[in-house]
Order: structure tokens, then C-alpha cells, then sequence
């Protein structure tokens, strides 16, 4: 079967078509502009997660609740109206400092720590965060009698030497009498030969710690090259005086 050829108007108008189909047309430049405005943002935003790591411009940095200042630190100055501040006291034959409150300036003397001089401060009627060196000398004899009557203040379960060897009693040993303490009852488990006395004479780790790879104070762990040297020459001498007792039988 021949195949029916289209009339010639039909092919005319559809080459028509063809030439007048309207082209696409360009993007406008409003949107131009939009596109290139999301990537200067998507740009801002990365910068910005660089600064935060630390790789992009330098940011402030943030100031921490409590952190020292940077600088010097201002000379103290007296409060006016008062006498002039006494900047050492004198208690439990101790130096304290006058410039600082009376509960952390207690902690100055040697076995009395924070709780305890907060207590001692209550004790003896001052407030624990009044200036020590504003006190007059009436204040400061009482706290000098409340240091000195510590023991009567403070339950037995507070107290530093319970139940004690010699005398069976419970006291809180301050100042000197600290030191002087721990040296008597370290000679006494040297004499009586305990373990741990034993660790003590032997200048050893006390409490169980590892001293495989810790500890090597003064002595070294393991042999040395100098012992080594020392043990091969002395064997070397006495191998020659074998040979020369030898040789003279």
C-alpha cells in the first residue's frame, strides 16, 4: 500500500510553528541577584563555624565567672574610718596575714582548715568574714583562747590524733606539734619493725603504690652501666691473681 502523501499547506504550517515556537527566555536578573546573595550567606555561615574552631578571624574571648583578672593586682587599700590594719597577726605562734577574713586567714596555721576556722571564728563570737587585721587585741586574745581550747570545740571524730598511743587520749595537734607527731609515730613503727616502718627506714612507697616504674628517687630501679663496668673488672683481677699463685706453685 502507497503511503497517503500529507497535503502540502499541512507541512508549511507546521515548519511555521517550528520557527515561532517562542524561545526560552532568560532569567531575569532579579534572580541573578537572589542566587548570588545565598552564596555570600552560605559563605558567612561557614566563616563562621571556622571562627568558632579557632581557624578563621580572631573572636573576643569570653570572660569566665570568678577568673583573675589580667594586670597587676591593686595594692590593698584601708577602709576609711577605721584604724590602720595590722597586716601580720600573731596566733598558735604563727604569722598570719592581717589583709585577708578571719576564716581563711586561721587556715594559716598548720592543722586548722577551713571548717575549723569557721568554727573557731563563731566560737569566739567574730565573724568569720570580717578582716582579721581590723580586729582589735581584745578579738584576737579570744581567738588565741578558742585555738588553745580547740579539743573542748570540736567532737572527737574532728580531731587529727584520736585515741593516742602513749596516753590513750583524743587531741587536735596544731602549729609544730603537727610535724612533731608524725615524726614520733614514724619512729615508733620503725622500732617496733612494722611493714610499714620498714617501707619508712627503707625510703620505699608506704601505701601500697607501684614502684615498677614509679618511685626512683636517689636510687635508680634495674642494673647499671657503672655496676656492669665495676663487676667485669673486678672479676678480671681476680682471675689474674689465680694465674699468678699459679705460676708461682
Amino acid at each position: 500500500m502507497a503511503k497517503k502523501e500529507e497535503p502540502k499547506e499541512t507541512k508549511e504550517t507546521k515548519q511555521e510553528q517550528k520557527k515561532e515556537a517562542p524561545k526560552k527566555e532568560a532569567p531575569q536578573e532579579g534572580k541573578k541577584e537572589k542566587k548570588e546573595e545565598k552564596r555570600e550567606e552560605k559563605k558567612h555561615d561557614v566563616d563562621k563555624k571556622h571562627d568558632v574552631k579557632g581557624e578563621g578571624k580572631d573572636q573576643p574571648k569570653k570572660e569566665r565567672k570568678g577568673a583573675p583578672k589580667e594586670g597587676k593586682k591593686e595594692a590593698f587599700k584601708p577602709r576609711e574610718g577605721q584604724p590602720e590594719i595590722k597586716h601580720i597577726v600573731r596566733i598558735a605562734d604563727s604569722d598570719l596575714d592581717g589583709k585577708r577574713s578571719v576564716q581563711y586567714a586561721l587556715t594559716g596555721v598548720k592543722g586548722i582548715s577551713r571548717r575549723l576556722a569557721k568554727i573557731i571564728s563563731v566560737n569566739s563570737g567574730l565573724d568569720p568574714m570580717a578582716t582579721l587585721g581590723y580586729l582589735n587585741d581584745a578579738d584576737i586574745d579570744k581567738l588565741q583562747s578558742s585555738v588553745d581550747s580547740i579539743t573542748a570545740i570540736i567532737p572527737y571524730w574532728m580531731v587529727n590524733k584520736q585515741n593516742d598511743f602513749m596516753t590513750g587520749e583524743d587531741r587536735h595537734a596544731i602549729g609544730t606539734d603537727v610535724m612533731l607527731s608524725v615524726n614520733e609515730d614514724i619512729n615508733l613503727m620503725k622500732k617496733m619493725r612494722s611493714y610499714k616502718g620498714v617501707r619508712h627506714e627503707r625510703g620505699l612507697r608506704v601505701r601500697g603504690q607501684r614502684t615498677r616504674s614509679t618511685g626512683r628517687r636517689g636510687r635508680t630501679v634495674g642494673v647499671t652501666r657503672a655496676t656492669l663496668a665495676a663487676s667485669k673488672a673486678a672479676a678480671k683481677e681476680g682471675e689474674k691473681k689465680e694465674e699468678k699463685k699459679e705460676a708461682g706453685k
